[in-house]
């Protein structure tokens, strides 16, 4: 029986490992149905001591994943904004607080919400390929899931400001030098260099990591817990704006907004 509430995202066991596959074609996007099932399945996953490390990857050899589904907003429903922020904030904190190690194969495209769950995960493998970044702010909404949080912690300040403020786009190269991700590796290969990795994790002490991951993200926690309550604070207050319909609508429509600055 497969531990997944959702055909979104695919589960499968190997020993101590489980891999997740964000299959929501045709971006591998993440929706209502998706972000409550990837927060239950860690939470399955946290209560089943044989599972040391857990992969993260996308369905298709183009998208790891495009983000949110943005026809959800293009009435800009203030309520639809927050039940969206909610539910990206529980799911990818419950992935950042799982006990194991969670390593994101990022075979394509992370976009958005698909760059923030990468983000969400201990460590990052891209293929050569892949390509990243934060453009939210093209149409008119923001990064509301802890991506004006932890990307900073990667790359800095300045680079986290290019990439969200500037709409700046980054190459597996790129990241890699950036610290964005760990390692590139050649196209069709994530999967199975993450999978070697986490393979690697059975040969700890599983306490041990539980334990290190604690503290290791104990600074972190304190820095940007309040920034990731305010990020989705201030997702949802775009949505009193003119900019964000436009933005969005503009997107779905294939023509360049109009901004207003209101």
């Amino acid at each position: 029986m497969s531990i997944s509430q959702s055909e979104k995202i695919k589960v499968t066991l190997q020993g101590h490992i489980a891999c997740l596959t964000i299959d929501n074609p045709a971006a591998n996007t993440w929706d209502t149905d998706s972000l409550p099932a990837l927060k239950d399945i860690v939470e399955t996953l946290n209560a089943q001591p044989e599972i040391y490390a857990l992969v993260l990857t996308g369905a298709g050899e183009k998208f790891f994943s495009a983000g949110a589904d943005l026809k959800l907003f293009a009435d800009g429903d203030p309520a639809t904004a927050q039940r969206m922020a909610d539910a990206f904030g529980a799911a990818f904190e419950t992935l950042a607080d799982f006990r194991g190690v969670s390593i994101a194969a990022i075979n394509g495209f992370a976009m958005g919400g698909g760059l923030e769950v990468a983000l969400a995960c201990d460590i990052r493998i891209a293929e050569s390929h892949a390509q990243m970044a934060l453009p939210e702010a093209k149409v008119g909404l923001l990064p509301c899931a802890g991506g004006t949080q932890r990307l900073a912690q990667l790359v800095g300040e300045g680079w986290a400001k290019r990439m969200i403020m500037c709409g700046e786009r980054l190459s597996a190269d790129k990241a890699l030098a950036l610290g964005l991700v760990e390692e590139v590796v050649p196209s069709g290969e994530s999967l199975i260099v993450a999978t070697r990795l986490a393979e690697q994790v059975a040969q700890q002490s599983p306490t041990s990591i539980a334990a290190c991951k604690r503290l290791i993200h104990s600074a972190r926690d304190i820095a940007i817990g309040a920034g990731l309550a305010a990020e989705r604070d201030e997702f949802v207050q775009l949505f009193s704006t003119e900019d964000q319909r436009e933005g969005v609508n503009a997107f779905l429509e294939k023509r360049s907004p109009e901004w207003k600055n209101r």
